[in-house]
C-alpha cells in the first residue's frame, strides 16, 4: 500500500481572484480532452488530472460558459464531452432544485432534527465528532475528512465514498455529512451538494443508492488504501440499501427573464454570481455596484474560517474595474443604504440556496435577469440528467461570440 498521507500537493491552493482562476484553466486546458476522459475519476495526490476549477465556477467568478468556450476553442465537442458534461451536470442540479425548492426546505428541516438528535444522544454526538475530525479508523474515510478540513476540497469521486461510508458504513444521518461539506467546502453549492448527497442516499434517483467498495477505493486511489483490510470496515457484501423518502415534488415552471429597466441603475452582485458579463452584453451600464455575501448562512454551526475569507475575497475581488464600487457585505442595511442612489438595481438571478434567502430578505426590491445558458438547460430539468445531456449544444449555442471581450 502506498503512503496515504501524500494525498495532496503543496500547491494545492486556491487564491480567490478571477485571474487565478483564469490561469487555472489556461493549465487545465492540455489535459481537458481525452486524458481527462481516462483519468477523471481518478483521486490522486494533488489532483492534476482534474480541472479543480469549481471553488471559481461555483460563484461564477470563472462561468461555466467561459469553461465550456475554452474548451471548445481546442477541442471538439466529441472530444472533450465528458467535461463538457461535467460542466453542464451543474447546472443540470442547479436547474432540478431550483425547481423543486422544497428539497432545499426539507434538508434545512432535516439538519434541524438531526442537531436536535445531536443534543439528545451521546452516541450518536460521539460519532458525529468521530467524522468529522477523522478518527473513526477507516483510513480513506478520515484522510478524507482532514483533506476537506485542510484545503476546502475533495475529489468528486472521493465525496461520493465519503457520503456513501457516511450514511451506510456509520449510518449517520445524510443531512449532518452535507452540513459538513457545506461548511468546509470552498465550492459549496446548495443544489449540488444537497443533490449529490441525495444521490448517493438513493434518493435522487430513487432505490439506487451509490456504495463505497473497497476494491473500487483502492483502484482508483492507485492503491493507497488496501482493500483487503477495508473491505472488513464497510459493507461486507459491498451492497447498500437505499434510504427512505418521499416521492419527488412536481416541478415548478422555469423563473421567468426580465427586461432591464432604464433609469439610474445600481448592480448587485452576490456569492453565486460574480461575473456580469451577460449583463453587460443586454447593454447594463452601472452607475454603482455592491456585492451581497452570505457564507455563514451556510449552516446554523460554524463555517469554516477559509470558505468565509475566500467567499469575501472573491467577492472584493470582483469589484474590480466596475464603476464605483460600494460595500461587499451580508447585512441587508447596509444594500438598503447603498440601493437608496438608484432608480432601480439589477442583480443576477440567484437560485434556491441560502444565498437566494438572503436576497430574498433583503428590504430592497431587485430586478433578477436569468442568463441564457440557465434558460437553455432548466427547461429540461424535470427528471434525470440525461434530458439535459440531449440539449447540451443548444446550451452551447447560448456563449456569446465575444465572450472574451466581456
Amino acid at each position: 500500500m502506498k503512503d496515504a498521507s501524500a494525498a495532496t500537493a503543496p500547491d494545492l491552493v486556491f487564491t480567490p481572484t478571477r485571474a487565478a482562476g483564469l490561469d487555472r484553466l489556461e493549465t487545465f486546458l492540455p489535459y481537458a480532452g481525452r486524458a481527462y476522459a481516462e483519468t477523471r475519476n481518478h483521486d490522486l495526490p494533488g489532483h492534476e488530472n482534474v480541472s479543480r476549477l469549481s471553488p471559481w465556477i461555483s460563484h461564477r467568478a470563472v462561468t461555466e460558459a467561459e469553461v465550456a468556450a475554452k474548451v471548445l476553442s481546442k477541442y471538439s465537442a466529441s472530444t472533450a464531452e465528458k467535461l463538457l458534461s461535467e460542466v453542464v451536470w451543474r447546472t443540470y442540479f442547479k436547474g432540478w432544485l431550483e425547481r423543486r425548492p422544497g428539497i432545499w426546505t426539507d434538508y434545512r428541516q432535516g439538519l434541524k432534527a438531526a442537531r436536535d438528535r445531536l443534543a439528545t444522544s451521546g452516541g450518536l454526538r460521539r460519532a458525529w465528532e468521530d467524522a468529522c475530525g477523522g478518527n473513526t479508523g477507516i483510513a480513506p474515510f478520515d484522510h478524507w475528512a482532514g483533506e476537506l478540513v485542510e484545503t476546502g476540497y475533495l475529489h468528486n469521486h472521493a465525496r461520493m465514498w465519503f457520503a456513501s461510508i457516511w450514511m451506510h458504513t456509520l449510518r449517520l444521518p445524510w443531512e449532518l455529512g452535507a452540513d459538513f461539506f457545506l461548511r468546509h467546502l470552498l465550492d459549496g453549492d446548495a443544489a449540488s451538494n444537497t443533490l449529490s448527497w441525495r444521490w448517493v442516499a438513493g434518493l435522487h434517483t430513487k432505490g439506487r443508492p451509490y456504495p463505497a467498495r473497497a476494491s473500487n477505493i483502492a483502484k482508483f486511489t492507485g492503491d493507497r488504501f488496501d482493500a483487503r483490510t477495508l473491505g472488513h470496515q464497510l459493507t461486507p457484501s459491498g451492497e447498500v440499501e437505499a434510504l427512505d423518502g418521499p416521492p419527488h415534488p412536481d416541478p415548478k415552471t422555469v423563473p421567468q427573464d426580465v427586461a432591464l429597466p432604464t433609469g439610474r441603475i445600481g448592480l448587485l452582485l452576490h456569492e453565486d454570481d460574480l461575473r456580469p458579463d451577460y449583463l453587460r452584453t443586454r447593454g447594463l451600464d452601472p452607475a454603482g455596484t455592491a456585492v451581497l455575501i452570505a457564507p455563514a448562512a451556510r449552516s446554523p454551526l460554524t463555517v469554516a474560517p477559509q470558505v468565509a475569507a475566500f467567499t469575501r475575497k472573491l467577492a472584493e475581488d470582483a469589484l474590480g474595474g466596475l464603476p464605483d464600487p460600494g460595500p461587499v457585505t451580508d447585512r441587508g442595511e447596509d444594500i438598503a443604504r447603498w440601493a437608496a442612489g438608484f432608480d432601480h438595481v439589477v442583480t443576477p438571478y440567484a437560485p434556491t440556496g441560502w444565498l437566494r434567502t438572503a436576497l430574498d430578505a433583503l428590504p430592497v426590491e431587485t430586478l433578477r435577469p436569468v442568463r441564457d445558458w440557465d434558460l437553455a438547460a432548466w427547461p429540461h430539468a424535470t427528471a434525470g440528467f440525461f434530458k439535459v445531456k440531449k440539449v447540451i449544444p443548444d446550451i452551447l449555442d447560448t456563449i456569446p461570440s465575444d465572450l472574451g471581450h466581456i
